[in-house]
């Protein structure tokens, strides 16, 4: 039974969202009990007593976690947040207010809000969002063997205006649409390196924010590397007077690496289709500490048949850590790959729990 216990605590360490369902935990001081994948923060061992069955939690006068919510079906939740996508993705050149969603869900605009972004990481409106993006993507590739049209494409694509597309196009596109329609000619991204405990890192940026944080053992590597991700754009070294926020950027790192901050946050230019910004938005809201399959996060951003798909985001990422594709692993435990080695992943992901332990 100890045994048992101690597995059941590793998972609430971990947050491990494959044992949902399997048991729940309490937490006498708080007086409230949970889902083993609980967001809030990991209580005391010796405040935590476990049950099979909510009614037991409730015996004890426990009350349901409001952040996780573990008195609801979360099977058919989730089911039901799936089927809103679905009907977002057939609708998506339409204005979808939280309302009109709300009304297809049976459910009131702040309480859809909030179990769409707990099941899938992301509001209804972001989702709509890079259906939309996604749409405009593809279409100005199919132009690029005809005669380009941007507004056209913004029209079918559901821009009532140009503004509103520009308000989107940057998170989205790290581009303007005429920049993208050109594959980014003409671009210019400045570079740097530095030291840190896992080896050299280069950090480069547009105007925008960074767009590449990647390490190797050498610069030449990086630089090279740097080239291949943006194979139509201009390079310079990081100009005089960008150096000091170059050097800060570094100092966040560090003090990531050290341990010494929980978070590392950056300015971000995210360059990808809208399934890879969908992955790489959903890894931005796993826990410091936590890891989840590859299964899970195709689960957590309502598409369970793309665990491949997902895989192939992760190795895309040009943004190590910020974006963090180390919280992921395969189903049976292993840590599979790393486009950054798999001994600076364990370093990762060991950092992370110590910190977890430390609180």
């Amino acid at each position: 039974m100890d045994k048992q216990l101690d597995q059941y605590w590793q998972a609430v360490v971990n947050r491990d969202s494959s044992c949902n369902g399997q048991f729940l935990y309490g937490v006498l001081s708080t007086g409230i009990y949970c889902r083993p994948s609980c967001a809030s923060r990991t209580p005391l061992r010796k405040n935590v007593r476990f049950y099979l069955a909510q009614e037991a939690a409730q015996a004890d006068g426990l009350r349901a976690c409001k952040r996780c919510q573990p008195d609801t079906d979360l099977h058919g939740t989730d089911n039901l947040m799936h089927k809103i996508c679905r009907y977002i993705e057939a609708n998506y050149q339409q204005s979808l207010t939280l309302a009109v969603l709300a009304e297809q869900a049976g459910m009131s605009p702040s309480h859809l809000q909030r179990t769409f972004k707990l099941a899938l990481g992301m509001s209804p409106k972001k989702y709509h969002d890079a259906c939309r993006i996604r749409l405009f993507k593809s279409d100005l590739k199919n132009d690029l063997n005809k005669e380009p049209n941007i507004t056209h494409t913004m029209y079918a694509s559901g821009y009532e205006s140009s503004s509103r597309l520009y308000a989107k196009i940057d998170s989205h596109m790290g581009m303007t649409p005429s920049t993208y329609l050109k594959g980014g000619a003409g671009e210019l991204i400045s570079y740097a390196a530095a030291a840190t405990s896992l080896g050299r890192v280069m950090i480069a940026a547009t105007d925008r924010g960074i767009c590449f944080l990647q390490f190797d053992d050498a610069e030449s590597k990086l630089l090279a590397q740097l080239e291949l991700e943006f194979p139509k754009v201009s390079f310079q070294p990081m100009p005089l007077e960008s150096q000091p926020l170059f050097d800060q950027w570094i100092a966040q790192l560090n003090e990531f690496l050290q341990g010494r901050v929980r978070v590392l946050d950056l300015p971000m230019d995210i360059r990808g289709t809208a399934f890879q910004s969908m992955v790489w938005n959903y890894l931005v809201s796993i826990p410091s500490g936590t890891l989840q399959s590859y299964s899970e996060v195709a689960n957590g951003i309502g598409k369970p048949k793309a665990v491949r798909a997902v895989a192939s985001a992760c190795a895309n990422n040009k943004i190590a850590i910020t974006i963090p594709c180390h919280r992921v692993i395969r189903g049976d435990g292993s840590l599979a790959g790393y486009k950054w080695g798999l001994a600076r992943k364990r370093s990762l992901i060991d950092l992370e729990r110590r910190a977890l332990v430390d609180d």
